[in-house]
């Protein structure tokens, strides 16, 4: 997996712009969230194929449940993110 690359002007900037480079920040963020949901889903199949205790399933379990808690919460940021850009920031030009 790659490195986001975000590109940045040697001018400044239209609003337009600006608001396009905040979704695209968001967007990177959740290709990037999803990235860590499927490692996650795939450690736990691993755990599953081995011979491991009970034991040992709960406690990956557990870490991956903090995973997916830690990420959902991440999921609302970037939700308020896109409302406030939504509700405050994007305002169409009348031409």
């Amino acid at each position: 997996m790659s490195m986001p690359v975000i590109s940045t002007a040697a001018n400044p900037i239209s609003m337009s712009q600006a608001i396009t480079d905040l979704i695209e920040s968001i967007a990177l963020e959740e290709t990037a969230l999803s990235h860590i949901l499927n490692a996650e889903g795939e450690k736990l199949q691993k755990v599953l194929a081995m011979d491991t205790c009970l034991e040992d399933i709960l406690r990956v379990n557990e870490t991956v449940a903090s995973m997916v808690a830690s990420v959902n919460d991440l999921e609302h940021t970037l939700r308020d993110k896109l409302e406030f850009i939504s509700n405050n920031l994007y305002y169409p030009s009348r031409e």
